[in-house]
């Protein structure tokens, strides 16, 4: 059952010398509940205030390359790397700051359920400055929602001006809409988004759909787009007029309607295929690669008693012995390996606010890459696999080694006693061939480098 060390290593963000477990699964959600604290204190800025720059990076853009032979041009391309720059040098401070909440955080739980419902919602952005915005996408988008109910999650992701970048859905033209019957060319109906939200993000790759639900929700989402000005939109006039149904239910309407997108969400949200998917994600996710059938069912019986609310959800998660077995089972992926690594060596926030984007990118975004996950970058709208296989090879074993060998000398002035950091990082996991390790090494940072590589604490 409960015990603090594994509530922190397995559901939070590890062990930290500075700061306290959480005394049972009451104090978790307690926490869960209350001031995300962690947002306010090592912010990342809001996608809506960011989004209107991108209509003044498309006008440097086209007049750049209209200037091109001319004096102007130069002038116009210092503007155009600048402003490149400056959205490059933001992405990685904003990396920092998620290090940050990792390290300083009280709240571990909320910090792993912010990474998880953002894999959940996989998003990138495609060219130019959105595919610096993933952060700020998270933030607005998801982490506020994250304890609420999972409809109002599912609506504000699915609708999110990035999501709907990410998957063409902007690009969607109803053939039967005004915009179509005006047009003398093609307009194509894009069912990207419909595909994920039925696929991944709601009933599962197995739920109960067909091709024809996929293609009826499709004609249903027309219209959902944005303006780079002013954010999300609904065109009423790309929108396919007339009812969808969707897994036997009628939705929409002539005129199209935005509120009938918001319906098939809820109802999708509340199905019990949902509930079986979004619980078996959340075991595999927090506690192993081989989920136990009756947690799986416990969680998603709660998720449709409570027709989603989230908080219940994660209750009925962490109150299940099954979620308590004291074996480490699920190999951290690299960002929470670094960000666990951070917390149990106390980097402090001024370390890492002095650090310059450059040298934050070689200390700690490209070493992920080596190790086989590029922040923001997975392979597709699945979001990174949870399979410890995916984690466990030469070349990323490799190259986690060779950052727990160098850089806690780079992130702190001052390494730890390697007697009392194998006591503050591990807890009760550190064993005796971890323990002999601490003792018998040659040099500090070693000692150190060798904890942070023990199979103890790659896994949790």
């Amino acid at each position: 059952m409960f015990t603090p060390a594994l509530a922190e290593i397995r559901f939070g963000c590890g062990l930290s010398p500075d700061l306290q477990p959480k005394n049972s699964v009451e104090d978790m959600l307690r926490q869960l509940a209350g001031k995300d604290s962690m947002a306010q204190a090592h912010p990342i800025q809001d996608f809506d205030s960011f989004w209107p720059q991108m209509t003044a990076f498309g006008q440097l853009r086209r007049k750049r390359r209209k200037a091109r032979g001319t004096d102007a041009y130069d002038g116009l391309n210092r503007q155009y790397n600048s402003m490149r720059r400056k959205a490059r040098a933001n992405r990685t401070r904003w990396f920092a700051q998620i290090i940050l909440r990792h390290c300083q955080t009280k709240d571990g739980f909320r910090e792993r359920l912010a990474l998880f419902w953002g894999d959940h919602f996989t998003a990138q952005g495609k060219n130019g400055l959105v595919r610096t915005l993933g952060a700020p996408y998270v933030d607005t988008a998801i982490r506020p929602l994250v304890s609420g109910n999972f409809a109002d999650l599912l609506i504000s992701a699915v609708t999110h001006p990035f999501m709907l970048q990410y998957l063409d859905q902007h690009q969607s033209i109803g053939p039967n809409s005004r915009v179509a019957q005006r047009s003398d060319r093609p307009n194509g109906l894009n069912e990207n988004l419909a595909r994920e939200v039925l696929e991944l993000h709601t009933l599962g790759v197995d739920g109960p759909y067909t091709q024809q639900d996929v293609g009826q929700l499709a004609e249903l989402f027309t219209g959902l787009s944005f303006r780079l000005k002013t954010g999300f939109q609904f065109k009423a006039n790309t929108a396919e007029p007339g009812p969808e149904t969707v897994l036997g239910k009628e939705y929409g309407g002539n005129p199209a309607q935005l509120r009938s997108i918001h319906a098939v969400l809820r109802d999708l949200a509340i199905h019990p295929a949902t509930a079986d998917h979004i619980a078996r994600k959340l075991v595999v996710h927090f506690v192993s690669d081989t989920p136990d059938p009756e947690l799986v069912r416990h969680v998603a019986a709660r998720f449709r008693d409570t027709n989603g609310d989230l908080a219940q959800v994660y209750a009925a998660l962490l109150e299940h012995p099954a979620a308590w077995v004291p074996e480490l089972r699920n190999v951290k992926p690299p960002l929470d390996f670094i960000a666990s690594a951070c917390r149990a060596l106390a980097v402090r926030p001024a370390h890492l606010e002095r650090t310059s984007p450059k040298n934050l990118n070689m200390r700690l975004v490209t070493p992920m890459i080596l190790m086989g996950q590029r922040w923001e970058r997975p392979n597709g709208p699945d979001g990174w696999p949870e399979q410890d296989t995916a984690w466990i090879t030469p070349p990323s074993l490799a190259a986690r080694i060779r950052w727990a060998m160098l850089a806690p000398r780079q992130l702190m002035n001052l390494l730890p006693p390697p007697e009392s950091f194998v006591e503050t990082s591990l807890g009760e996991y550190a064993d005796g061939p971890v323990r002999f390790t601490a003792r018998a090494a040659e040099t500090q940072a070693e000692a150190i480098g060798l904890i942070l590589s023990s199979p103890a604490f790659q896994r949790r």
